[in-house]
């Protein structure tokens, strides 16, 4: 357990159960070694999660606040407005997209520099080229848009009924 506690605490990214595996032996349960860490971090301000298809210790979200005022973290804050995050989320349930599939969501162009941006801070990556006269790039999601996000997958996404229960997305 504790070999997984300190590989997990030196990545930055999440590390895939196999990668785990490899570091305990064949034969060890995984599984049961991150539910004992995770048993032994309960009350603790940080916790282990599944994020992106693996595991890393995380700040407990009831944190946030105090990590944001005492430390300096401005440059790993994600700097993104409700429109970003849109964009974020259409492409998300629609991907691959192209930019005109994103102006036939927002009725509007999406400029250039804001999937620039979205794909600097490695929110976005390019899809497959489009199937069509001039194969235009697709934007898929990332891993570490997952991350961000805090989503194992992208079925962790709610549902179309849960955005309208929640009152975020247009009732048809």
């Amino acid at each position: 357990m504790r070999r997984i506690e300190a590989v997990l605490f030196a990545s930055a990214s999440p590390v895939p159960r196999e990668d785990l595996a490899r570091i305990v032996g064949q034969g060890t349960s995984v599984d049961l070694l991150l539910e004992d860490l995770a048993a032994d971090l309960e009350g603790r301000a940080f916790e282990i999660a599944m994020v992106a298809g693996g595991w890393m210790f995380r700040t407990r979200p009831v944190y946030a606040p105090a990590i944001r005022a005492a430390a300096d973290v401005g440059d790993q804050l994600l700097d993104l407005n409700e429109f970003d995050v849109a964009i974020l989320a259409a492409i998300a349930y629609h991907q691959p997209i192209t930019r005109d599939g994103l102006k036939d969501i927002f009725g509007k162009e999406i400029s250039r520099d804001l999937i620039g941006r979205l794909h600097a801070q490695g929110l976005i990556g390019t899809g497959p080229r489009a199937p069509r006269r001039g194969a235009p790039y697709t934007f898929v999601t990332t891993d570490a848009f997952l991350a961000a996000f805090g989503l194992e997958s992208l079925r962790d996404l709610p549902d179309a009924e849960q955005l309208n229960d929640a009152g975020l997305a247009a009732r048809a």
